[in-house]
């Protein structure tokens, strides 16, 4: 199928994840996943845009991880599209960092943003704080800010590549460096996986680059402003996200 033909499917509402690429696609992850065990970034990056060339995108909140991501992309592969969703409630000094990242690379960063009318919509029958009432009203915030912008972000992809590593959560213990995406109907690429934080972090400071302010005041895991803090010293990353919830998975629906 030709690149337009591709786009045009996309537009037009067709399901682009049950095009002719799906099946191949799935059955690709597992020979992928023998080809990038314990491989380093650089090259399951590499290999990812040699496998599906303007058809893959990575994404990131630009953390530190999503930092280091996008650097060794402008390395290994310049051409590698890059998007971020913008909620429309994040920290002045994720905005600040964006900028950064996209002078300093040149980066012709894709954002996405919620659908406006259900943001209104969800607005004027909820109020602006209805997320911390109870977990359905706080996923359905987050499926109309994330989730929601996400499957346009990835409408004309077959593999997005994250920011996953398995030491962040519980929740992502059993990721897969390369996974197939069920949600999303994608091929799904995890290159720092095995990392530590330490390692993240280390790496960051050999390279020079910018962080986002808000690391420096306990910040580990940064998303919109109203539902994110600092953490306390041992505790798990994201405990400062949705921190009234006592129970329960901590994400927002964009890794399941």
């Amino acid at each position: 199928m030709a690149h337009a033909d591709f786009i045009s499917r996309c537009e037009s509402g067709v399901d682009v994840g049950r095009s002719s690429w799906r099946t191949a696609d799935e059955r690709r992850v597992a020979d992928l996943v023998r080809e990038f065990d314990r491989a380093d970034a650089e090259h399951v990056i590499r290999r990812a845009w040699e496998i599906f060339g303007s058809h893959v995108k990575l994404a990131t909140s630009f953390a530190p991880e999503g930092v280091l991501l996008i650097d060794t992309v402008a390395r290994v592969a310049p051409r590698l599209r890059v998007f971020t969703i913008d909620t429309g409630r994040l920290h002045e000094e994720t905005h600040e960092l964006i900028d950064r990242i996209r002078k300093r690379y040149r980066l012709q960063i894709e954002v996405y943003f919620p659908e406006r009318d259900a943001v209104e919509r969800l607005l004027r029958r909820e109020g602006p704080y209805s997320f911390r009432e109870s977990v359905e009203k706080r996923r359905e915030c987050c499926a109309i800010r994330k989730v929601e912008p996400l499957r346009r972000a990835l409408a004309d992809a077959r593999a997005w590549i994250t920011g996953v590593r398995r030491e962040q959560a519980p929740t992502r213990s059993d990721a897969a460096i390369v996974e197939w995406d069920a949600v999303n109907e994608r091929v799904k690429i995890n290159p720092l996986l095995h990392w530590r934080q330490s390692e993240v972090m280390r790496r960051i400071r050999e390279r020079g680059l910018p962080t986002n302010r808000l690391l420096e005041l306990g910040y580990r895991s940064i998303g919109c402003a109203p539902c994110t803090r600092p953490v306390a010293r041992g505790e798990c990353p994201r405990a400062g996200r949705w921190w009234w919830e006592h129970s329960g998975p901590k994400e927002c629906g964009l890794h399941r």
